[in-house]
């Protein structure tokens, strides 16, 4: 199946009847990504953490043999960091960063659900008051009795960031090439 990367979505958006978003929550708050950017949900599992990286970059995960940056959006929106639930997951997307596909992990308290919005009920971010620098918003939408906060995930994250995470994993590591030590367990 092939994946349209985030950066699309303008164009899904603006060329679209209705848009679905999958509905995540954080620090109580409802955020969104347009549905064509995920590749799927996983339960939460243990994450490698990666030295001398940024400290949002919570580590790498092994799925199904792919090393893949896990990302925690608390850390980077200043939000306060919690333990772990039940209901944590880690959110696959398919995100472009400077005109590369790239996929990564982000962790969200619990998913909510995927909601259908009318690309003429998105209204922009505001410029004030918003606990996420409004650069990472694309709008705002409303689902019944709460708003979602819609990212522009691109914008987020910087290919040297990202890198970095990548190449401080031990399958990145030519001394490391022999050895089968799964990041965070297969899939």
């Amino acid at each position: 199946m092939e994946k349209r990367s985030e950066t699309s979505i303008d164009h899904v958006i603006s060329s679209a009847e209705v848009v679905q978003i999958l509905s995540f929550i954080l620090d109580h708050e409802w955020f969104g990504v347009e549905i064509s950017g995920i590749q799927e949900v996983l339960e939460y599992r243990k994450v490698t953490p990666v030295p001398r990286t940024p400290t949002f970059m919570l580590g790498v995960i092994n799925l199904r043999g792919k090393v893949i940056p896990v990302v925690d959006l608390r850390v980077h929106f200043d939000i306060a960091v919690t333990q772990p639930t039940v209901e944590t997951c880690i959110v696959i997307i398919h995100v472009d960063i400077d005109g590369e596909d790239t996929v990564l992990g982000i962790l969200a308290d619990r998913v909510q659900e995927v909601v259908e919005v009318n690309p003429a009920d998105i209204s922009p971010a505001p410029k004030i008051g918003n606990r996420v620098d409004s650069r990472y918003i694309y709008g705002m939408a409303r689902c019944e009795e709460h708003f979602i906060i819609l990212l522009r995930l691109s914008r987020i994250f910087s290919s040297d960031e990202l890198q970095q995470v990548l190449d401080r994993t031990p399958e990145s590591d030519p001394k490391h090439n022999d050895k089968k030590c799964p990041a965070g367990g297969n899939e």
